[in-house]
């Protein structure tokens, strides 16, 4: 595993690694995640590897805006309104995918829905921005293990495994929150399904 100092990233030269393929562990809002270009199915599947972690339990995604957003989601009135009022946060939205052959296998849900959501972290908002694709977002875990806050945690966790991500960005310790809260919309009801640090409105 590489290790990076946040303030010493360049961007452009994290995302070209994305776009090959890397692996990356990187400073959210919540706790370290770990990622890839959602896109790329070999990197999406070394990301299952990575975590020991079944592929019918899909991992959430990253989007830059709203926007982007719209290109992969069914858009509806009820998530444009909990979108406006709650991202970039620690939120969560599970909705209908559309163009879901632009995923490979562990992205979309056998229900042919997607999660995804916008980060507040300013990090994670340029890698995104710059990688101008979904960013795969899934705590940098071995499955069962306890969520990293600081990257010794990280390190010790996969020091003896095979399978380890290539690139880690190094942000010292992180404040332990709770995982982003999530939730279902159908077109006009909100269905908590975790609820995190963030309390919503149901009735938005």
């Amino acid at each position: 595993m590489q290790i990076f100092f946040e303030n010493d990233c360049d961007i452009v030269s994290i995302v070209s690694h994305l776009k090959e393929g890397k692996i990356l562990v990187y400073p959210t809002e919540t706790c370290y995640g770990l990622g890839c270009d959602a896109t790329n199915a070999s990197a999406v599947s070394k990301i299952f590897d990575i975590k020991k972690r079944q592929k019918k339990k899909t991992v959430l995604i990253i989007v830059s805006s709203i926007q982007m957003a719209m290109e992969y989601i069914f858009w509806n009135e009820k998530l444009q309104r909990v979108a406006e009022r709650y991202w970039p946060g620690p939120l969560t939205i599970v909705a209908p995918a559309k163009n879901q052959e632009l995923f490979p296998e562990g992205v979309v849900a056998e229900d042919g829905t997607l999660a995804f959501r916008i980060s507040s972290h300013p990090f994670v908002e340029a890698i995104v921005e710059e990688l101008q694709r979904p960013l795969v977002s899934t705590s940098a875990n071995i499955s069962s293990q306890k969520s990293p806050y600081n990257i010794e945690d990280v390190k010790n966790m996969f020091a003896n495994c095979y399978r380890k991500p290539d690139i880690v960005i190094d942000a010292g310790e992180l404040p332990h929150k709770a995982p982003s809260t999530i939730i279902r919309i159908n077109q006009s009801t909100i269905e908590i399904l975790r609820q995190g640090e963030l309390i919503i409105d149901s009735k938005i």
